[in-house]
């Protein structure tokens, strides 16, 4: 059964525009109860341990260029560039819905690191130049001149294809939520 932490993650993946379904998962999976596919996650509530692993899983998916996010399966691949931007990404996520960072970087993942981790994405420094160079948040140091806040504030949750127009402003395009 889907706890209402859990509930309220899916709802909000939704609403950002990542798919999202419900259906028992046989065999492992990376993460108890959570796997990836095109666009979206497949949740299994009777194996989902812990609902913080919805936004890590989520994060894998949102930056992803469109085009690879709608073919991606069950492994996200092992570029630890994508796994540091998924967790930098996660971060931010947990804050922008308002839970603790504990949620997603909880004591039974993250090889022990997770308090760690827990500092290094809340201090805003590590991860956040390649949500940068993806598109996503603006660091510190370049979030005034843009006008909007610094990580962990997103401009945008999913990736967009680079070569998409610019707004005529020159300012990123912001999503709102």
């Amino acid at each position: 059964m889907l706890d209402e932490t859990a509930i309220l993650i899916l709802g909000w993946l939704r609403e950002i525009g990542l798919g999202v379904r419900t259906a028992p998962l046989d065999g492992e999976t990376f993460l108890p109860g959570v796997t990836l596919e095109a666009s979206g996650l497949v949740v299994d509530p009777e194996r989902l341990l812990y609902p913080g692993d919805l936004l890590h899983e989520a994060g894998h998916l949102a930056i992803l260029l469109p085009e690879d996010r709608a073919r991606c399966g069950a492994n996200a691949g092992a570029d630890m560039g994508d796994e540091i931007a998924a967790q930098t990404w996660s971060y931010a996520a947990a804050i922008h819905l308002g839970l603790a960072p504990e949620v997603v970087f909880h004591e039974d993942g993250y090889k022990g690191s997770a308090h760690r981790l827990i500092e290094i994405y809340g201090a805003g420094n590590a991860g956040v130049p390649l949500l940068q160079w993806m598109g996503l948040a603006w660091a510190a140091s370049q979030a005034a001149k843009h006008e909007v806040a610094p990580y962990p504030h997103m401009i945008r949750w999913l990736r967009i294809n680079p070569e998409a127009p610019e707004p005529v402003d020159g300012t990123l395009p912001v999503l709102a939520k």
